[in-house]
Order: C-alpha cells, then structure tokens, then sequence
C-alpha cells in the first residue's frame, strides 16, 4: 500500500508530539493494508514497553506487545496455576486465522484501537475486565474498561490524539473459571460470532459478547442464569440494530448463534458451579 499522503515518520511514544493529522503506528497491519489519510505517522515500535507484566494484582499488557508475545506468555507465566483463564489467550489469538508473520508484527492495542467487531484481543481484554489506560497529547490520563472503548464498527472512545498505553487485567477475572465459543462461516475465516463466559469465585456469571455484534455487549449476573433468564436477558441487551452485518454473517444467523452458544457455555459453567458446591 503506497500511503501517498505521509510526508513524515516520527519515532516518539510521546503524546505531545501528536499533532492534527498525525496517526499513531504500532504494528501497522491494518495501516498498511486499508490506508491512511494522515501528513505524520507517529511510530511506537521502539517505545520499549515491556510487553507483558505480572504483578500480584493482575496482568498489564502493554498496547504494544504483538500477538506472538502474547500467545507465549501461558507457557512462563509464573501465575500460571492461579491464573485459569489465561486458557483464553491461545483461543483468541488463534481466532485471528494469520500467519506467523502477522502475529510477530500486529499488536494487542492495535487490535482493540481499530475495533473490527471480530477483533480477538478486544474479545479477551473485555471479557476479562480489561482496563485501557489513555495517554491524551495534554498530559492527561483516563482509564476506560475496553468494553466501553469499543463503541462500534471501527469507533472506539478514543478522543483526538489519545495514546493507547496499555491494558490491565485483574486477577479476579484472571483466576475465574471461563468458557469459550466461537463460530466461522468458513473454515478459516474471520470471526462471525465470538462468547466468552466467565464464573467467579463468588458465583458470579459474566457473558460477553463479540464479532456477532458492532461492540462488546456483556451480562453480568450474581449467579448462573436458567436458560430461559439467559435468553431473556440477550433479547433485552442487544438491540436489533446492535447486530453486526457483513459477508462473514447476517445478523439473523449471528443472532440464532449467540442464542445457542450462550446456552452452551451457560449450561458448562452451571456444571462447574454445581461440581464446586458439591466439593
């Protein structure tokens, strides 16, 4: 993709560099293929961040660390045993269908910033209650969870300038049991529906939803819902018009699905909460 417009390349992860016009660049996989109209590309790649941190209240990963970082970190994490839901980053990383060349390029907060509605890292940041932390060319800060900061097809919060510093994960959402749905038209294709439950260690039940719909729609409940309460409270949550449309599924059909697969998912972790009462 020839980007006819840039007329400069400026390495700088510092917000108040940015300028109208410019456009921050991480991995680029998205800018490459699709284009760009902005004068300055502002090039985080040798930001420095460290990709992935652990600490004793979660995970932190930084907007910068690439899918095959992200995709290694089970394997030497040191929290590995109380973390159970780090069993959701090799699904959602797998659910890109990229190669290798791909995952060593496209980055964890380019994925989310672009907001494809079957964008993976939005799916697992939000269904584990990530929290984005922005960096505003001002000097300010805010923290948004990702299930807000993804408004639409291609929208998000952001606010002109805004930096995508990194996504923190608690370790409550961390060590809770999950659940994990995905459906494809294809084989290798994108996304077109895309579910993650969770139980917490209260009993507490959290559906997310993506890929079926524009933006992340969750549901949150003290307990495991009956089936009927389940359907009831989806139909409530997305509106008609929430439904995602395009080659890779019509609404209807992704409607009919997310009904079956939250069913699914619903019905493994009732047995999950009734198998930990028993123990």
């Amino acid at each position: 993709m020839d980007l006819n417009t840039v007329t400069a390349h400026l390495p700088t992860a510092d917000p108040a560099a940015w300028q109208p016009g410019d456009a921050w660049l991480a991995g680029g996989t998205v800018l490459f293929s699709y284009g760009t109209t902005a004068r300055r590309l502002l090039d985080l790649t040798g930001a420095g961040w460290q990709a992935l941190t652990e600490r004793p209240e979660g995970l932190e990963i930084a907007a910068t660390c690439t899918v095959a970082e992200l995709f290694a970190f089970p394997d030497r994490s040191a929290r590995a045993g109380q973390w159970p839901a780090l069993d959701l980053v090799r699904r959602c990383c797998e659910s890109f269908v990229a190669s290798f060349k791909i995952w060593n390029v496209s980055t964890v907060g380019g994925n989310i910033c672009t907001a494809l509605p079957a964008g993976p890292m939005t799916s697992l940041t939000a269904a584990l209650d990530g929290v984005a932390l922005l960096l505003a060319p001002d000097g300010d800060t805010r923290r948004i969870p990702v299930a807000e900061l993804v408004t639409g097809d291609g929208k998000t919060a952001l606010q002109p300038g805004e930096l995508l510093r990194s996504v923190s994960l608690p370790a409550a959402a961390l060590g809770a049991r999950t659940a994990f749905r995905r459906l494809s038209l294809t084989t290798l294709g994108r996304s077109g529906v895309l579910l993650i439950g969770r139980l917490d260690a209260d009993g507490g039940f959290v559906l997310t939803v993506t890929a079926a719909v524009k933006r992340p729609v969750q549901l949150r409940m003290p307990a495991v819902p009956g089936s009927a309460e389940l359907a009831a409270a989806l139909a409530d949550a997305i509106a008609p018009d929430l439904w995602h449309d395009d080659v890779h599924g019509l609404p209807d059909w992704r409607r009919d699905m997310t009904g079956r697969l939250a069913e699914e998912i619903r019905a493994e972790l009732a047995a999950a909460a009734a198998e930990g009462a028993r123990a």
